[in-house]
């Protein structure tokens, strides 16, 4: 666990004042990779502590994402409280935080504060929309930074029937992850120039490269994907939702031409819908209709022989035991 000379940041201390998901998940991977980290709590502990599901008398999520941490409780609208925290900002090597803007100056707490105790310090903060500009201060989670980036937009299911992702992909993609690569990367440049850093991690504007196909698109073509009408959205036959008799669903991801192929004749689409550049309508009708006649334990043996980038989709339960 953390601190171990072998792992690959033993000997670096991370500050943690976020909560929730992103920087939590943040710090858990700098600690699963060998960092010491303090997380700094309001006294009690905070919300996330609480939420269901428990596992005893506290939130197997809060578990699962902070393993591994030392937690210290310091009320931070007392001046001892503020004091203390500053000591400890100060002597980490990294200090993550996830207010909204300014808010950590307010408490005397922020980057410039911490620097000039420590110019060394390479101070992240995760926000939605970044330390500057119109949207800094506007309140927001995970479906609205996917909204306002217009990731959402592209397949969120049919009207009367919307869809919401299944992964908090702005929280973790775009605030997490970043976080980490950003923290390594000036890391480095410390070792190079023994300077830290001010790191400004805006997970809306994060969210922007996972529509990256949709952007090509637009500026190449001058026409804006739409809903669901693209081809990694749902507009091509080759990668979509079909679903089988048994009420499971296969998932089609059949791209390139030799993989169609072989989806193809598995299962024994007609050679007058195989060109679905032709009538991609037609060819996702002839392909919903096949796949509904067989149950997902008489496709498994077929696609796995396909070997045609197509698969049975897996409930939550039977993915975490295979």
């Amino acid at each position: 666990m953390s601190g171990t000379g072998s792992q690959p940041l033993a000997g670096v201390t991370v500050a943690d004042f976020s909560t929730l998901l992103p920087g939590p998940m943040a710090t858990l991977l700098l600690a699963e990779a060998g960092a010491e980290v303090i997380k700094i709590e309001r006294p009690g502990g905070e919300n996330m502590r609480r939420y269901a599901p428990l596992w005893g008398e506290m939130s197997a999520s809060f578990a699962l994402l902070n393993r591994g941490k030392r937690c210290v409780a310091l009320d931070l609208k007392e001046d001892a409280g503020r004091a203390r925290a500053l000591e400890i900002a100060a002597a980490a090597d990294v200090v993550v935080e996830q207010f909204r803007p300014g808010v950590m100056d307010r408490l005397g707490l922020g980057y410039d504060a911490v620097k000039a105790k420590n110019p060394r310090t390479i101070y992240c903060s995760i926000t939605g929309y970044g330390q500057t500009g119109p949207k800094r201060d506007v309140a927001g989670h995970d479906l609205n930074y996917i909204g306002d980036a217009g990731l959402l937009a592209l397949s969120m299911g049919e009207p009367g029937h919307r869809v919401v992702p299944p992964a908090l992909i702005a929280d973790i993609a775009g605030g997490a992850y970043p976080a980490v690569m950003n923290i390594l990367l000036a890391l480095r440049a410390r070792d190079a120039r023994g300077e830290g850093a001010f790191l400004d991690i805006a997970m809306a504007e994060n969210a922007l490269p996972f529509a990256f196909w949709g952007f090509a698109a637009g500026h190449t073509r001058g026409e804006w994907p739409g809903e669901g009408n693209e081809r990694l959205s749902g507009g091509s036959p080759r990668y979509r939702l079909y679903d089988t008799a048994d009420g499971r669903v296969m998932a089609v991801a059949a791209l390139e031409d030799k993989f169609w192929g072989a989806f193809c004749a598995a299962i024994g689409l007609p050679e007058g819908l195989c060109d679905d550049e032709k009538d991609p309508a037609a060819t996702a009708a002839g392909v919903a209709a096949l796949v509904a006649a067989k149950g997902s334990e008489e496709w498994r043996p077929i696609l796995a022989a396909a070997d045609c980038c197509c698969t049975i989709v897996e409930p939550l339960k039977e993915a975490a035991s295979d």
